[in-house]
């Protein structure tokens, strides 16, 4: 289940002005209402290929009970942080993730109309989760959490700079999803990791949990590809899903050129603002949300959306 967060702040004088506390640290919940229809929605939306679009919707489908999971471990620790910048910036995360889950949600029922499990991946995932959530101690839960946040964080750091990766996404809508989702990812980057760092900090349970935690997160993913893959009847097309593996994880792949960043993990005094991305993120708050910004109408238009909905209840 995902929570949006609700905290606001006073802030002026003597008329103060509620904003969302998250959008104080540059955290902002965006609501976008994205709207995916499979007649209109291009099937192989990555490079016109097969096995890259499964690839990435099969990452998509680790989004909603993936996400709603980061949300519950770092609001158990919550009541612990007295940091009023941290707390602005927990609120932040956990709308902003509230959102991505709402939205891969969407569309992954698109991909469900074109014939794709999502709906059997996402409940196969739930049931991993909550198997992880009664057995493991939270604050290895916690850091787990930072170990996928780093993930998302240096995968969205690359498709937002790379002109060739966005090119590929052909679909304009799934293109503005990822773009967003990867402009939010980087905003709340350090924020699992700083209250990880609050509350625990120990060196050996952070980089102890990256290998499980990467061991896992390939072998449900190479999972979830062989049954997107299966679903299509495209799971032994030999050519075809070696050239897509190749592209991934080849010597030049987009996941091989992220090794070096990955590895800045198990530097003992690692952080994630270390892999700067603040003119980054400027130039695509710019792009996406600035006057002419590719999402500037969808956001007020959704958010306007929300707010008569309040009203009428």
């Amino acid at each position: 289940m995902t929570t949006t967060a609700s905290t606001t702040i006073e802030s002026g004088q003597a008329k103060a002005q509620k904003v969302p506390l998250g959008a104080t640290v540059d955290i902002p919940p965006r609501r976008l209402d994205f709207e995916f229809d499979d007649k209109t929605s291009v099937r192989y939306f990555y490079d016109n290929d097969p096995f890259l679009s499964a690839f990435w919707l099969s990452m998509s489908t680790l989004f909603p009970k993936g996400e709603a999971f980061f949300v519950d471990s770092v609001r158990h620790y919550r009541k612990e942080i007295t940091d009023s910048t941290l707390k602005a910036q927990v609120a932040g995360f956990i709308g902003q993730e509230a959102m991505h889950s709402k939205e891969h949600e969407a569309w992954n029922n698109m991909g469900m109309k074109f014939g794709y499990p999502t709906d059997k991946l996402d409940k196969s995932l739930g049931k991993l989760i909550g198997l992880m959530q009664k057995r493991t101690p939270k604050i290895f839960q916690l850091a787990t959490t930072v170990c996928l946040e780093h993930y998302t964080a240096i995968i969205a750091e690359q498709l937002l700079r790379e002109d060739e990766h966005q090119k590929k996404l052909i679909d304009e809508t799934t293109l503005k999803l990822w773009l967003w989702h990867a402009l939010e990812e980087n905003e709340h980057k350090t924020v699992a990791y700083d209250v990880y760092e609050k509350v625990s900090g120990s060196y050996a349970i952070r980089t102890g949990a990256m290998i499980p935690t990467t061991v896992l997160f390939f072998t449900v993913m190479a999972a979830f590809q062989a049954r997107m893959l299966a679903s299509d009847g495209r799971l032994f097309d030999l050519k075809s899903n070696w050239k897509g593996l190749t592209f991934l994880f080849g010597r030049k792949g987009l996941f091989t050129k992220l090794t070096p960043q990955y590895l800045d993990f198990f530097k003992r005094d690692f952080h994630p603002s270390q892999h700067d991305t603040d003119a980054l993120l400027e130039e695509w708050r710019e792009k996406l949300f600035g006057p002419n910004g590719l999402l500037t109408e969808q956001h007020a238009q959704a958010t306007q959306r929300k707010g008569k909905g309040k009203k009428t209840h």
